[in-house]
């Protein structure tokens, strides 16, 4: 089996660029694939803004909308990937300022929540792995920390996207990638709560 390459960035910017043309066309299927090249990508541009999990859903469903709402106005659709994590960031920072809003829960609504059947001391290792992981993530540069959280969950992050999204030269994503990696697992084996789990 032939391993797959990435296509090169002009190749993908005019592949983003013809389903963009073709979703302003009024194709369905174009605007799908859009939003399935480049969800990954916004979701984690939003996360890295602050925001939680819903609210990140939040700003790229808000972004989508945008996108929807815009599509004859983009002038350059080779640049549809930058003006969607600028929208993203936007919007993202919007959103942040209003601040995270309480939803109260009644108890009795609780009792119909299934029990997901995981023993306790697992989930409370996981726990304390998790809090170990984003203490040491928070230890990182800026920088850092923000490069990690988009590439973090997205099994093969393009990297022009990535170098677009957080305005840094494609050329140094992996190299820096590598080294935030590396300080990342210095600090995580200073941790007891790492080391010994």
């Amino acid at each position: 089996m032939t391993p797959q390459v990435a296509p090169a960035p002009d190749d993908r910017r005019a592949h983003l660029a013809d389903l963009l043309l073709s979703a302003r066309d009024g194709s369905r299927e174009a605007l799908h694939q859009i939003v399935a090249e480049l969800t990954p990508l916004l979701w984690h541009v939003a996360r890295a803004q602050g925001l939680d999990a819903a609210m990140c859903d939040d700003v790229v469903q808000t972004t989508w909308l945008s996108l929807l709402r815009n599509l004859d106005q983009i002038r350059s659709p080779e640049a549809l990937r930058a003006w969607l994590v600028t929208v993203v960031r936007r919007e993202a920072r919007r959103v942040g300022g209003v601040g995270v809003r309480e939803r109260p829960v009644a108890v009795d609504s609780l009792e119909s929540v299934p029990d997901d059947g995981r023993p306790f001391d697992e989930l409370l290792m996981e726990g304390e792995r998790g809090t170990a992981l984003w203490r040491a993530v928070r230890q990182l540069s800026q920088r850092c920390q923000e490069l990690l959280r988009v590439v973090a969950f997205v099994e093969r992050p393009d990297y022009e996207s990535v170098a677009a999204a957080l305005g840094m030269p494609r050329g140094s994503v992996g190299p820096t990638r590598g080294r935030c990696l590396a300080k990342l697992r210095n600090l995580l084996m200073s941790q007891p709560e790492w080391s010994t789990t």
